[in-house]
């Protein structure tokens, strides 16, 4: 058993190659740990001769918590300097990467661990600098440099993607008048994996980040899935031509539902010369018209019909909610080719001015404009459900936070939670 005070205090820090001074202990204070390294002298990197000892400056680094106690790790640098009047060097500090990186607030280990915490684990920034005691800067600053290290190193983590989709999601409100400020979020929809955060919702940032990836890695993208974005879609078109672009089910579905509000918002207007009151019969069935039919049991099922013929005397709000529930059908059918022929018949049958409403107009117009992308689903059946899952990972990053100001600091944390990168490389890494 080791009886050397001084070597069992050196093994409970737990740095190797350094030797403890002592250790102060001030009530109210962090626990401070004086060290220095040990190790010959060294030798100066430019001519390579022999150095003369010049001076020694302490340097306090943030540490882990030792014994439930925050913890400084006060380091004893020696400064060096070269006896040569022909060498440019002058004078030099010695550098010790297992202690802490070049201008580093935190140790090294403090930095790995705290990238682990808040990328990882999704742990607030605010809670692990309160765990050290210190500055929410100080730990953002290493998760940020270590994170971006750890994402540049892990060269598998965006491999071979056979499908890949595009979402949008907001990522801050700016301003005096909270101007909504946008990201898109690219995934691998087959592998469910987050492979990027780009800015805007435009063409122009995917666009540029799927320029950056070789011509071989965009050759194998089968499937392009999107919900019914024109941008992404001309991201697609330009970047991925021979992809077969696939619109997401949730979004054509939610569309109709769109269109189907916007029939009983405007008839509740006509009808009764007010928005919806809550003992308007169109506005009690707001809830019901959106639900799945076979997801009514036969009570809310009358409760549904008695509201429309209170409430719709034209039936236009009943066509638009079997309009609704015709499209849902899509999904349900056999093979590329009825599915062809039913959305065809069913767009031009949409659009019939004289037998329905303006508003489904508009979407038999949609289903005609989206047509291609609508029954691609029948042949792939992939969708953007892997994009939406990655939006939510992403969401609790932000809720966690408290929003985000700067968008590195939101893709950096967006892809350590959302990403999967590989955690074991983060103990080879070097920080930037």
């Amino acid at each position: 058993m080791e009886t050397n005070p001084t070597r069992v205090c050196e093994l409970i820090v737990g740095l190797p190659a350094v030797r403890v001074l002592g250790v102060e202990d001030v009530a109210g204070e962090p626990l401070a740990v004086h060290v220095e390294t040990r190790g010959p002298r060294p030798v100066c990197a430019a001519c390579g001769g022999g150095v003369w000892f010049k001076d020694v400056d302490v340097v306090v680094l943030v540490d882990l918590p030792a014994f439930g106690r925050a913890t400084r790790l006060l380091w004893h640098k020696r400064r060096w300097s070269c006896p040569s009047s022909r060498c440019r060097v002058g004078s030099f500090t010695e550098q010790a990467p297992t202690i802490a990186p070049t201008r580093g607030v935190l140790t090294d280990r403090a930095a790995r661990w705290a990238t682990i915490q808040v990328g990882r684990s999704g742990r607030a920034v605010s809670d692990v600098a309160g765990e050290l005691g210190c500055d929410w800067h100080t730990v953002n600053d290493a998760v940020i440099a270590y994170g971006d290290a750890l994402l540049e190193a892990d060269s598998d983590r965006i491999g071979q993607v056979e499908g890949l989709g595009l979402d949008e999601t907001l990522f801050c409100r700016r301003g005096r008048w909270r101007t909504q400020h946008w990201c898109t979020s690219v995934v691998d929809v087959c592998g469910g994996q987050l492979l990027d955060v780009v800015q805007g919702r435009t063409a122009a940032a995917p666009s540029a980040w799927l320029a950056a990836r070789s011509d071989e890695w965009r050759a194998q993208i089968r499937w392009a899935v999107l919900d019914l974005s024109g941008p992404y879609r001309a991201t697609f078109d330009t970047m991925l031509p021979d992809a077969t672009q696939i619109a997401d089910p949730f979004h054509v579905v939610k569309l109709a539902n769109q269109r189907l509000d916007e029939v009983r918002r405007r008839v509740q207007n006509e009808t009764l010369g007010h928005r919806g009151h809550k003992d308007d019969p169109l506005y009690r069935a707001r809830r019901l018209l959106t639900k799945a039919h076979e997801r009514l049991d036969e009570r809310g099922n009358t409760k549904l019909r008695g509201l429309l013929a209170a409430g719709d005397p034209n039936g236009e709000v009943r066509m638009a909610w079997h309009a609704k529930e015709t499209i849902r059908q899509i999904y349900d059918l056999d093979g590329p080719d009825t599915a062809n022929q039913f959305v065809t018949e069913l767009a031009d049958d949409l659009q019939d001015p004289d037998a329905c409403p303006p508003e489904l107009n508009v979407l038999g117009r949609t289903l005609t404009r989206w047509h291609s992308q609508i029954v691609a689903w029948h042949h792939a059946h992939v969708s953007n459900g892997p994009t939406e899952a990655a939006n939510n990972l992403i969401k609790r990053i932000k809720r966690i936070g408290f929003g985000f100001r700067r968008f590195r600091n939101y893709r950096i944390r967006a892809l350590l939670y959302a990403g999967k990168p590989n955690w074991d490389l983060l103990a080879t890494i070097t920080p930037r």
